[in-house]
């Protein structure tokens, strides 16, 4: 009996050995170093380095854009429209004949004017030999001198009158609205021609009271319309007022632009870039390398393969890049790739 015992136990402790075996790898396996849980894998990044490099100070304000002459036309009395000259849309030289009222009452009275001043001036001139020999007194002579002055005056006015139904153009430019048709009545100051002038165009904008010491007539500036993205146009600046706008504390500038080709037209919404100053050696950034975490403007620079958390103030932003005013220095590797995947003192790995 007692040797049954032991051959039971014997084979009861061959069973049991595999599994303690079994036990023991499985805790070997679990405690290898390459299988850690808590190693940590470091982050890819790429980095610059940080230089000093001029940056521009661009102030950037929309305007309008407007023609450089625009004059409105009137006629100058009251008749009938006889003829009209140029139509809309065709160009005119300064001083072209634009319509012509009916002026047949007022030819009449030239004829009776001229006739008048005539007839005056043979009066005085016999009046004058008369007077030389003695014959007449000072006073008839005079009195035909006087005569003889009104009715050349009256002949004048009756030019004038004339000459108001022929209206020319005060400018050379564009026809740009007929404000009537022939037979119609104009009465005197009604608009009958709208005139524009667009070799140049002026675009006014209104600048704030902290940037208008950066400005001066002469300057250039650097000009963009809206309804042509991949247009540049140089302007300079024409003028700067010397008062600001009581409403808005802005002052008007007017800035000019040739435009020869008459592509950009009056109306159009134009951005004008006023370069306020150069900053010859600034430290900048890209500006999407630039974290806003509790409301602080954070960098991250590497350092010996370490991510290192950069508190930054920033200046001037020119187009894509910022200046930054503290926080970076000359030398720095500054991260602009994977910067929002770090966190202070985290590995990284510059590709």
């Amino acid at each position: 009996m007692q040797c049954l015992l032991r051959w039971l136990g014997l084979v009861l402790l061959l069973m049991l050995f595999p599994i303690s075996m079994s036990g023991c790898r499985g805790s070997e396996s679990q405690a290898e170093p390459g299988n850690s849980q808590d190693a940590v894998k470091a982050v890819k990044v790429d980095v610059v380095e940080v230089k000093p490099e001029p940056i521009q100070d661009v102030l950037v304000l929309p305007g309008e854009t407007e023609a450089w002459q625009d004059v409105l036309v009137a006629a100058d009395k009251n008749g009938r429209v006889e003829w009209i000259g140029p139509r809309e849309g065709q160009e005119v030289k300064k001083g072209e004949l634009l319509a012509r009222i009916d002026v047949s009452a007022l030819k009449t009275i030239i004829d009776r004017s001229e006739a008048s001043a005539e007839l005056s001036k043979d009066l005085y001139e016999r009046r004058k030999t008369l007077f030389d020999r003695g014959i007449v007194h000072k006073e008839a002579l005079e009195r035909a001198r006087t005569d003889k002055a009104v009715a050349e005056s009256n002949l004048v006015k009756a030019k004038v009158e004339y000459d108001r139904g022929f209206p020319h153009s005060p400018i050379s430019g564009m026809v740009n609205y007929l404000h009537v048709d022939e037979g119609e009545f104009v009465n005197r100051g009604q608009p009958m021609v709208e005139l524009v002038n667009v070799d140049k165009i002026k675009i006014h904008v209104n600048v704030p009271e902290l940037d208008v010491r950066y400005l001066k007539k002469g300057q250039d500036v650097m000009v963009t319309i809206d309804a042509f993205p991949d247009l540049r146009l140089k302007g300079t600046v024409d003028f700067v007022s010397y008062k600001a706008d009581p409403a808005t504390k802005t002052f008007r500038v007017r800035v000019l632009i040739d435009n020869q080709n008459h592509e950009i037209r009056p109306g159009m919404i134009a951005r004008v870039a006023f370069l306020r100053r150069m900053i010859p050696d600034a430290l900048s950034a890209p500006l999407f390398a630039i974290l806003d975490k509790g409301g602080e403007r954070l960098l991250f620079v590497e350092k010996d393969g370490i991510a290192h958390a950069r508190t930054v103030s920033i200046g001037v932003i020119a187009r894509d890049r910022v200046q930054i005013i503290n926080g970076l220095k000359p030398g720095d590797r500054l991260i602009v790739t994977g910067q929002r995947d770090v966190e202070e003192g985290m590995k990284v790995q510059v590709q």
